[in-house]
Parts: structure tokens; C-alpha cells; sequence
């Protein structure tokens, strides 16, 4: 069985207001077999769509390779828009190598809240992904659960929007679909995308990922 350990420390600056949370990266990342377009950083793979979306939205000029060039590019921009990185799941084992977050067993979870009461600037979490098992999302439900904290939904429509009260402050949290390619799927089917498909046939899943992670950034800017 393959014991799928996070290779990156959550990357939290000093004045960090909106953080990013993700369950691991894929296992090559672990292992540390990437290949020549992967960024050996959070949410670095090739096949991840996160900073590809963010290039758009903010005309990044992201070079998307294995050098210290393309890390020191993502770091700059986390640490000018105050954006932080946490990855909800330190470990987990697989019987299956892949990336999948059903494919997670005995998953061993990381102490958001207590990151949460040590990062006091912090009033912005951004889930890439939603409740489904084993998402970001649904691991934080069950830390808030373990706490006794009520999560209280703002708005259910994608990308959802909630809130609670914690270390003596509110935070709010977004729910983004996931930057991967297997929530294409999920897009494909959402009644938002197949309107603007009809209006456009164009438009793309990653169309509607910039879209809406325009408004969730924006939003909690």
C-alpha cells in the first residue's frame, strides 16, 4: 500500500487574508518523479488547472516548468494578493497510485483551526473542491464538527458560500470546483454552463472556471 505524505508545508505568510485549501498533491509530488512541466510547489502539476486560471484572471505570465524560476513566480504573486496555501490532508494511504480524494484511506488531517488561531489576518478560505467525500470541504466539515462550530450557508448556489465564527472572529469560506480535469463532468452538467454553451458554443469548462473563481477572488479581496 502506497502511503501518500504531503510534500509541502502549508505556505502562510505574515499578513495572509485568504487562504487556499486542498487535500494533496498528485503521488509524483510525493515521490518526487515530476516531469518537465511540473512546478515543484503547491498545486504544481501539469495537469492542474489552479494557475492556469489565476494566469488568466490576473495575466500572470507564468512559465509552466521544473525550475526555481516558475516557483519564485507563484510565490510573489501569493505573497502580493495575501493568498496562502494549506493543504487539509497531511497523509493518507492508497492502494491505487493516483490522485484521486475517494481513492484516500485513513486520512490524517491537518489542524486547520488551530492554523486558523495562529494566522489571525486569515479571514478567507477558498475550498478547491466541495463536500463530496473526501473533498477539502467535507474534511473541514468534520473538523468544525469535532469543535462544536456551526458552519452557516450564505448562499448554496456553485460556488457556495458559508460562514463561522472561530478565534474570535467570522471567516468565510467559498466552495470552488475543483481545478482538475475530472470535474469537467460536474461543469458539464451545472445549468449555468449549458446556458452559456447555448450562447456561446465556444465556451469552455475552463471558460467557466475563470468565471467563477474571477468572483470568488474578487469577492473576498
Amino acid at each position: 500500500m502506497f502511503h501518500h505524505t504531503h510534500p509541502y508545508p502549508p505556505f502562510i505568510l505574515e499578513n495572509t487574508t485568504r487562504l487556499i485549501v486542498g487535500t494533496l498533491p498528485p503521488p509524483r509530488f510525493t515521490t518526487g518523479d515530476l516531469n518537465e512541466e511540473d512546478v515543484d510547489f503547491c498545486y504544481g502539476s501539469s495537469n492542474g488547472l489552479l494557475w492556469k486560471v489565476w494566469d488568466r484572471i490576473y495575466n500572470l505570465g507564468l512559465v509552466y516548468e521544473n525550475t526555481h524560476f516558475a516557483i519564485e513566480q507563484r510565490k510573489a504573486f501569493l505573497k502580493h494578493q495575501k493568498i496562502g496555501v494549506c493543504y487539509i490532508v497531511g497523509a493518507a494511504y492508497r492502494h491505487k497510485i493516483d490522485a484521486s480524494d475517494l481513492g484516500m484511506l485513513e486520512p490524517e488531517l491537518r489542524n486547520l483551526l488551530g492554523i486558523l488561531e495562529k494566522h489571525s489576518s486569515v479571514h478567507t478560505l477558498v475550498f478547491t473542491g466541495g463536500n463530496s467525500k473526501n473533498g477539502p470541504e467535507y474534511f473541514f466539515r468534520k473538523l468544525l464538527k469535532e469543535a462544536q462550530v456551526p458552519l452557516y450557508c450564505l448562499d448554496e448556489q456553485v460556488p457556495r458560500k458559508h460562514q463561522f465564527h472561530w478565534a474570535g472572529r467570522s471567516i468565510m469560506t467559498h466552495s470552488l470546483t475543483a481545478p482538475s480535469g475530472t470535474a469537467n463532468r460536474a461543469i458539464g452538467s451545472m445549468p449555468a454552463y449549458k446556458e452559456a454553451k447555448s450562447l456561446d458554443p465556444r465556451y469552455t469548462t475552463f471558460d467557466f472556471r475563470v468565471e467563477q473563481y474571477r468572483k470568488v477572488f474578487q469577492e473576498s479581496e
